[in-house]
């Protein structure tokens, strides 16, 4: 973002008196006082569990050239105390200051020069926008949300972090309520537009009109000669799309015919699989740092929207040969003896499915331990969805079962319902997972850790990396 405090003024519609600073040029926005730096413009934001008006003041020590807030963030004596200050520091007056947000986002939008493409989808779309940013990287400098920084703040501080001279955006936008998806592609107004898939997920709060009907919402705010394109391989999805969108364009996993197909080829090391690729009538092969059947849709994905955008298929090959996934999506690491994939960034239905399938064929007959936590958010849909899911598990033929967080029986009858007959272990804590795997005998295979970001699983993730090498001494002795 490369815009003066007059010009960003204008943009959310604020009151202010800026004086001699209408010509500062924010070094970028921040809405968190503690990891703000000098020169940076300061949104106070008022949240669940803190409310960015008490940290004004802390922002203003830190260095903001300016604060926006929906009311005076400072009393009186601080007020006094800043106006003595050399310069002081401006204060912008918003209604609300997630709009102001995302005004300010909407309009650096308009003045980019950037080929904007915007990514959705139930399972996989921070996996898709990583990996597709890191093609895209191939051709030109290209931006992206920070990990999963896709709601009504996230996206727009991303977009305002880049400078607006990259060549192209990939952005990432994620719902939870029915109006998210209009909010946030009315600000990101994509020139590609991407919807990977639909299925079970924060299903909790955007009612009965099902994802796909909010999902495919992104289409309608397309840029004027802009692309929409979409997983052809969920019915419910093309027909929302189309609904929205004339010229969508479609891609498959099932569907050899289709102008944008890929499939599993099988693996090429530990940690990365071979995919075939058919684009527009081109057949091609592709290395990626994922394994598994369930990765073939993202590929198709990544590689048509590269093609569509113009990249060749030796950029698009080589942009996936150098691409690295991001942090717990996938990671892989030897632990001793010991194959740990670290997947506990978050889980749906759908997601949760497809790693057990691709942990099951990298388990390769190697004992496979499963520690899962609770899919949230799924509303109505929690109870059959975690029997489901340990029916699923049942399939990945486990030695071990460990389970953090909520629906537990349900899991443990989808686990009993198809057959498996060990013994699912609860668990709460880092040290009380680590004893009972201790109590298992197990000392080598596969562990695959997935579960909602809320359950932690990460810290479970800590503590068995420690423990495999501690047992392979305690071998040797």
């Amino acid at each position: 973002m490369k815009l003066t405090l007059n010009t960003i003024q204008n943009a959310m519609g604020a009151v202010g008196f800026l004086g001699d600073a209408g010509d500062v040029i924010p070094t970028g926005v921040q809405t968190d006082s503690r990891v703000l730096k000098k020169g940076e413009l300061f949104f106070c934001i008022s949240g669940e569990r803190f409310d960015g008006h008490n940290f004004a003041r802390l922002a203003v020590e830190h260095g903001a050239c300016a604060v926006v807030a929906e009311r005076p963030p400072f009393s009186m004596d601080e007020m006094c105390s800043m106006e003595c200050e050399e310069g002081g520091v401006p204060l912008l007056m918003v209604r609300n200051s997630v709009h102001a947000l995302g005004r300010l986002a909407a309009y650096h939008r308009q003045q980019t020069s950037a080929t904007v493409v915007g990514v959705t989808g139930t399972a996989g779309k921070t996996t898709v926008k990583e990996v597709l940013a890191q093609v895209l990287s191939v051709r030109g400098e290209t931006a992206r949300n920070h990990l999963n920084l896709n709601n009504q703040i996230g996206l727009p501080v991303s977009m305002l972090a880049a400078t607006g001279e990259e060549r192209f955006w990939v952005m990432e936008a994620g719902i939870s309520e029915p109006h998210d998806m209009d909010e946030l592609a009315s600000v990101l107004r994509p020139d590609l537009a991407i919807v990977l898939n639909v299925g079970s997920g924060h299903t909790q709060g955007l009612g009965d009109k099902g994802v796909a009907y909010y999902k495919a919402r992104m289409l309608n705010y397309i840029a004027k000669g802009g692309v929409g394109l979409v997983s052809g391989d969920y019915p419910d999805l093309v027909r929302e799309a189309r609904r929205n969108f004339r010229e969508v364009r479609l891609f498959s996993v099932k569907d050899p015919e289709a102008t944008y197909f890929a499939e599993y080829a099988g693996p090429e090391s530990e940690t990365h699989g071979r995919y075939k690729v058919r684009l527009e009538g081109r057949d091609f092969e592709i290395v990626a740092p994922f394994r598994g059947a369930f990765a073939a849709e993202n590929v198709v994905a990544v590689a048509a929207a590269a093609y569509i955008l113009g990249l060749k298929s030796e950029e698009i090959i080589k942009g996936f040969a150098d691409a690295r996934l991001p942090e717990k999506r996938f990671c892989c690491q030897q632990r001793g003896n010991w194959l740990v994939i670290d997947d506990s960034y978050n889980a749906n239905p759908l997601s949760s499915a497809r790693m057990l399938e691709t942990a099951s064929e990298m388990a390769g007959g190697r004992p496979l331990m499963l520690v899962m936590g609770e899919m949230r958010e799924l509303g109505g849909e929690a109870v059959s969805a975690h029997v489901q899911l340990g029916k699923n598990m049942a399939e990945a033929a486990p030695e071990a079962v460990f389970w953090v967080g909520g629906h537990a029986e349900e899991v443990r009858r989808g686990l009993a319902e198809a057959g498996w007959s060990g013994e699912m272990q609860i668990v709460q804590t880092p040290e009380d997972f680590v004893n009972r795997f201790k109590d298992t005998g197990l000392r080598a295979g596969l562990v695959l850790f997935k579960g909602s970001r809320g359950n932690k699983l990460e810290r479970l993730v800590e503590a068995f990396c420690v423990e495999p090498c501690k047992l392979e001494e305690g071998d040797a002795v």
